[in-house]
């Protein structure tokens, strides 16, 4: 019986490693696996959420064209459109549409939304990826340097900074921005994506991506480049330093958290200089939870996208879902913000599937 059980189990002290990879790949899987299937109500969620509320106010046609129609008109339009029909069959009818990819027709310039969406996405896109930039640039070494002098009056400032950051309206920091560094210093452009000529330049191209900074490279001209670039400092600040105030705070908060540990006491007892610990053995496992919530701040970026876009003139899906909404398309802002859910929903399951391969602990 001896021999049997030192044949059959593993010796003490080392777990058996094809059970260990069997159990561990289950269990990613099946979190892999419920993520997935939870964008679908997010979706279903959203969406119907947007169509509900936009129907409170009356049907679409009316909305927008019930001052320059006469009622004939208007009831054709209305029929035509479908919108006399049960609240019901439009809503099935929809859903049907957004699963074959149709997001409807605008009714205010008469263009289908899936053009617009092509169109003007690719700008949005680009304004959330230059305002992370800002967001890792500002608040990572800044959430490190309040941790390494936390207590102190450094520390202080740079909390109230991160709570400044958060707090400020994105528009209000877009129109101090425009005045400081468009007006008094004159020294960036205030509005649009490119000045005049860049945008003919790049409209030429035969192969257009909609994203000006790769459509620039495309170009091959140093000066589109760098006039492209110019005019992203100010919308990309704006937008940017709203996530900044988050990941400082929260980057503070973990290294500090990670300081007390004791692989980190370990170290300070063997010498190592509180500036090394947190350069070198705190940070990284701090920036883990950062990665947790970029799928929340993706969803922030977007909707501050709409108020930066309009402050600086960005034409993305921003700009134009404010121009939507002033016109009264309702069908244009249901579409939009229906591709915003989408885009939200998949961006949260990317973010959870990468905080699951680099954090252990995130299972099912």
């Amino acid at each position: 019986m001896t021999s049997t059980a030192v044949t059959t189990d593993a010796p003490p002290g080392v777990p058996e490693p094809t059970a260990a990879k069997k159990t561990r790949g289950g269990s990613l899987g099946r979190y892999i696996l419920v993520r997935f299937l939870l964008i679908f109500p997010t979706i279903f969620i959203l969406v119907t959420m947007v169509f509900l509320l936009l129907r409170v106010i009356g049907d679409p046609i009316t909305a927008s064209l019930g001052g320059k129609l006469n009622a004939v008109q208007l009831q054709e339009r209305i029929h035509a459109a479908g919108y006399d029909r049960p609240i019901l069959v439009q809503y099935f009818e929809y859903l049907g549409q957004i699963f074959t990819g149709n997001f409807g027709t605008t009714i205010s310039d008469n263009r289908p939304i899936s053009e617009v969406l092509l169109t003007y996405g690719g700008a949005t896109l680009e304004l959330a990826f230059y305002a992370l930039i800002v967001a890792f640039v500002v608040g990572i070494p800044l959430g490190m340097l309040a941790a390494y002098l936390r207590d102190r009056w450094p520390d202080a400032i740079l909390r109230v900074l991160a709570i400044l950051f958060y707090a400020t309206p994105v528009f209000f920091a877009g129109l101090l921005l425009k005045l400081v560094f468009g007006v008094w210093l004159d020294v960036l452009p205030i509005a649009g994506r490119a000045s005049t000529s860049t945008e003919l330049e790049i409209q030429l191209l035969p192969n257009k991506t909609g994203i000006y900074l790769i459509d620039s490279f495309l170009t091959g001209d140093p000066a589109a480049i760098g006039d492209v670039l110019q005019h992203a400092v100010l919308p990309g600040i704006a937008l940017g330093l709203l996530t900044a105030g988050v990941f400082l705070r929260l980057v503070r908060t973990n290294v500090i958290g990670t300081l007390s540990s004791e692989y980190v006491d370990a170290a300070r007892s063997r010498g190592v200089s509180e500036f090394r610990l947190v350069r070198k053995h705190a940070y990284k496992p701090a920036l883990v939870p950062i990665i947790t919530v970029i799928g929340l701040q993706i969803a922030l970026l977007l909707g501050g996208a709409v108020l930066t876009e309009t402050t600086f003139e960005w034409k993305g899906l921003g700009f134009m879902l404010a121009q939507y909404l002033s016109a009264r398309d309702f069908v244009a802002v249901q579409g939009i913000v229906a591709l915003l859910a989408v885009i939200v929903a998949v961006t949260n399951f990317i973010v959870d599937i990468i905080a699951a391969l680099v954090d252990p602990r995130v299972r099912y």
